[in-house]
Order: structure tokens, then sequence, then C-alpha cells
């Protein structure tokens, strides 16, 4: 143990010389002096980094701070491998000391880490981090990996996920117990393992709600390497992976190189059945199913035929909704009959009837007991409608319009559409109506002329002509949009070759939080966005391989990974830096994308 005493003194000097500073908050500091803004600084550990033969009982692992300190996430003081119940500390003068509630295993390597867990007392100046190493055997393991955890649609990186390594490769190891090896994912998706045994694993990754380190389905989301892992790397204190950096030193953190690279996804649930149910209107219900894909059979509604249900589902199947055509007074509670595959004690799905009641709440037991006109607002008698045309992409996706309720009279030749040019001068425009293949209460309606920048184009819903299921017509309105028409605006033509599947092609914004522009392919095109302010973009692109127009996810025990996700990159950056007054054309070969 003498031999890792001159550890000590080299470790409290790289610790200074890598983070001269630290966050500090907004105390105020004491008079008389500056403000402190160094972090803590390790001066003593027992047991010493690198011990062996570690006593498995009644562990304690007592880390000494040359300043009073303060623990400030204990979720972040984390051993590897986990136990049961996370560890527990106490301050004791300027030293943390950590124990554990159950015996540690014997013949086993393990490591401590506090990175993220401790700051000073008084600014809270955050520790920049550390791990400690130690064996209750005789010999500590030395082989190490890293890797990188981000999101399979956005594949930006996931701070906080809970990286398992398990000897046992049975599928069923990750829901079962706890894993050989684990750690946290920093803020930039990135991991390192170290002091691993050298061996074959199965490799996955959690966003650990309960931070019981076991994957729960129904809860969390997970990732998982396609094959068994081994380790190449031996551990070094050399190994830049390895260190601990500013998370904030953006060139820093993006030099580290992983090893192995996982998306996480949420799995479709296992169990089908009726989660929730709601009456949220007169004549309007909905039912939330646990799984997608819900194959309801039938549907009966007690003193209502058949034919008097109007019923929808969304894309992804896991959500009804429920709407009465009937002109009747409405009773307080509906009684609905649902015959669906409901999974049974066995896990088998059996077609089920299941009984429910649609109850009025007290918001809408009022709105029917309104007694007097004062009472009733004009939207309570119409036919209530949202309508919406973008300037930038009303082209490619027209006028919308959007019912609350699905219409039972429609008079969409009563639309009147129309342009105005520059000149001030008008004409009649025809267009073309389609219902949304998702959404039977949405409707596009296309103009057949080609739109041209800096014309104004209305359309006008005129009075009374279209009525929903509650008995309601619908008020006038028009809309107006004018194309841009502002020289600074740019576009990017995507040239796209080597097409041979259905592919999803998406712009989106700088920070991948919002979808500017959507086109599906299946052969090879140009694509063109047009109207965008200067800045910085990205490209995503979904290999769609079943073809029904949706990012599908993975599932761990079939071994499916989530459909593929792509974003384009552009000299070693995913984002496509566009300048004003620009019409970049991009040529992309799909085929070698996804390769």
């Amino acid at each position: 143990m003498r031999k890792f005493l001159p550890l000590i003194p080299a470790l409290i000097i790289l610790t200074v010389l890598m983070f001269p500073s630290g966050c500090a908050n907004t105390t105020t500091p004491p008079t008389g002096g500056d403000k402190d803004t160094i972090p803590p600084v390790i001066t003593k550990i027992f047991p010493l980094p690198g011990s062996v033969n570690v006593s498995p009982h009644r562990t304690k692992i007592r880390i000494t701070f040359n300043e009073y300190v303060q623990v400030k996430d204990p979720n972040n003081i984390f051993l590897s491998p986990p136990l049961e119940k996370k560890p527990k500390y106490r301050l004791d003068g300027k030293s943390v000391v950590i124990s554990f509630e159950s015996d540690l295993d014997s013949n086993r390597t393990y490591t401590l880490d506090i990175t993220g867990a401790i700051g000073d007392n008084n600014e809270g100046n955050m520790f920049p981090g550390y791990t400690l190493v130690f064996s209750t055997g005789a010999q500590i393991d030395s082989m190490c990996m890293t890797g990188l955890v981000q999101d399979c649609n956005s594949l930006m990186p996931v701070k906080g996920a809970t990286v398992l390594l398990y000897k046992d490769h049975a599928d069923s190891a990750v829901f079962l117990h706890r894993p050989d090896a684990a750690t946290k994912t920093d803020d930039w998706g990135f991991f390192s393992l170290r002091n691993v045994q050298d061996t074959l694993y199965r490799v996955y990754a959690i966003r650990d709600a309960n931070n019981n380190n076991i994957y729960d389905p129904e809860s969390e989301t997970v990732a998982f390497l396609d094959s068994l892992f081994q380790p190449k790397t031996v551990y070094t204190d050399s190994l830049y992976e390895l260190k601990k950096f500013d998370m904030k030193d953006t060139a820093l953190c993006l030099a580290r190189k992983e090893d192995i690279a996982l998306s996480l996804f949420r799995e479709k649930p296992s169990k089908q059945l009726i989660v929730k149910k709601e009456r949220v209107g007169l004549r309007t219900a909905y039912l939330t199913f646990m799984a997608p894909g819900a194959n309801v059979h039938s549907l009966r509604i007690k003193g209502l035929p058949q034919e008097k249900l109007i019923t929808q589902f969304n894309p992804q199947y896991d959500s009804l909704e429920i709407w009465v055509n009937d002109q009747r007074k409405m009773p307080d509670t509906l009684h609905l009959t649902v015959n669906y595959d409901k999974t049974d004690t066995l896990g088998q799905l059996v077609p089920t009837d299941e009984k429910i009641k649609l109850a009025l709440d007290k918001k809408l037991r009022a709105e029917l007991q309104k007694s007097s006109r004062r009472d009733i607002k004009h939207e309570d008698t119409i036919a209530v409608y949202t309508s919406t045309a973008e300037a930038s992409t009303v082209e490619q996706y027209g006028f919308q319009l959007e019912f609350k309720y699905p219409l039972i009279q429609e008079a969409w030749d009563s639309l009147l559409m129309r342009s105005v040019n520059p000149r001030q001068q008008e004409a009649k425009m025809k267009y073309k109506v389609t219902r949304d293949s998702t959404n039977l209460r949405r409707f596009t309606i296309m103009p057949d002329d080609k739109l041209m920048p800096g014309y104004d184009y209305f359309l006008k819903v005129p009075h009374r002509k279209f009525r929903d299921v509650n008995g309601f017509y619908n008020d006038s309105t028009e809309m107006k949009v004018t194309l841009p028409n502002d020289e600074k605006l740019s576009s990017l033509t995507l040239e796209l070759s080597g097409v041979h599947n259905k592919y999803i092609v998406e712009l989106l914004t700088e920070k991948r939080d919002k979808v500017l522009r959507s086109y599906i392919i299946e052969k090879d095109m140009d694509l063109l966005f047009p109207y965008l302010k200067e800045g910085s973009y990205c490209i995503r692109m979904t290999e769609d391989l079943n073809r029904n127009n949706l990012v599908d996810t993975g599932n761990l025990l079939e071994h499916r990974q989530p459909e593929k996700v792509k974003f384009y990159k552009l000299d070693d950056q995913f984002l496509i830096k566009i300048p004003e007054r620009t019409e970049l054309v991009q040529q992309i070969n799909v085929e070698e994308l996804f390769r």
C-alpha cells in the first residue's frame, strides 16, 4: 500500500492545474477578502487508490479535502458494481465518509466516482471529480472502455444515463439483477468504465428513473449493443479519455474518442390494456391504451345504434377518440362496452369485453346546466375550427383546416380562393381538398396553380357551410398568406442519390428541437428547402424500413434497434451554415450515409 503514497501530492497538483476556477454562486463573500473561486482539493484518501484486499465488511471510504465541503448531489456518489442500496455519506470535519448498507462482494474490483457530487461549503465551487479504485481481492482489474449515449431520434447526447455491463449474457439479465459494472454519462453523453474485468459483456444503457440499476421497461428508456463486447484497452493514468474535464470546455470534451455508441429508445409496453378513459365533451370521449397497435373489435354505447358512433385511432394506435353523431340530449353517463385484445394473466392477448362508464365531470355538467343565454358563449354554439397557413411552407403544405369535432355536413366547393399580385390585380384560383389520412377532422386545401413570391393569397370559408356532430354550423373566416419576398433569404437544395429504401428527410433548427420542413422519398430526387434565414440548420434522415411513414422504436428482447437515424455531416460538422442571399446545393449519397 505504501507504493501508492506518492500519488497523493501529484493528484493534488494535477487537480489544481486542470481546474483553475470553479462555478461560484451569488452569495456575498466575506467582507475584506476576494471571493473564493477555487474548487476543493483532495488531501487524503483512505483506503489509498489501488488498494487490494480491502475488507468487504462495513467498508468505509474517507476522502479529506483542503476545506470544508458539502455534498451537493448524493446521486452522483456512484459505486460500481452497484449495490442494492445507494451509498450513504456523512460529513466529518473536512472529510466526506462514504459507507455501504450491505457488505461488498469478495474478490471484486470496485470504483467509487464522486464527479459532480461535492462542492465547497462557502461559495459552492464544485469539485471537478475523482474516481477511486480498490479491490476486495488480491488484484485490480485492468481493462477500460469508453462510449457515447445519445437519443435515437435527435442523436443528441444524453446526460445522466446509466451504462451497464453484464457478464450474464442472458436477455433477461438487465431486467432481473444489477450489473457487473456501471457508470453515468456526463454532460456530453460520454462515459468511461475503468478497471473492469477482461471478459465478454452485454452492454446496455438506461435512463434509470428509480436509481435501482435495473431496467424497468414500463417507465425507462433503454439502449443496447448488438453484439457482445470485450474491452481492448488497458487502463493507465495517461489515457486522455479517462481524465476529468470541465464540461464547459467543448474542444477538450469533443476530442475524446469512444469505443461504442448507444442510442436510447422507449420500448413498446409488453402489456395491452386500457389505462385511461375520459369524457371530454358532451358527445366526445377518448381511450388510451398502454401499448401501441391496439386491436379493437367492437364498440357499443348503451341505448345508441352502432352507426351513431364515429371513431378514430391516432397513427400509433394507442389512443382512440369516440364521437356520438346524435342530436338528442346526452345522458350524464355513457355506458361503453369495448371488445379488444387485452393481455391476460398469462401474458397472452385475448379478446375481452370491458365495460366503461364515461361520466361528465363538473365542468361539462355545468355546460349542460346553463340556463340563460348570458351564460352561453359564442363558441358554444358554432362548429369550432382552426385555420393555419405558413408563408414559408404553404406551397408544400397548403392551407390547413382542423375542426374540433367531426363534420356531418360539408360544402368544400363553397370555399373561395383568390390571389392578389403586387399590382393589386385579383384573380380567382382553383384548389383541391384532401382529408388527412391520420385525422378525419383535418383537411388540406391546396392551390392548383404555382404560388409566386410577393403575391397575397386568400382563402375564405363562408358562413354556415359546415356542420359538426353537435349540430352546429361554422362561422366565416378568411386566411391570408404572402410568400416571402425578402432578398436576404436563402435556399438549400439537396440532390439525393443512392436512394434504395423509403426515407423521411427533415430540415431541423440548430438545436434539433423543431422540424421546419419534411419530405418522404423513395427514389433519387432533388429536394428544395426555400425561404431560409441566415443561420445553422440540420438535415435528419430516417430509414423507414417498414414503410409506415413513422419513426419506429426498437425492441430489446427481439434484438431490434430503432429505425436508423442519420444526420448529414458537412465539413465534420452536423450543422449546415447558410449565409444570407445564397442558393446552396448539396449532394448526398444516401446509401453511403447509412452504410
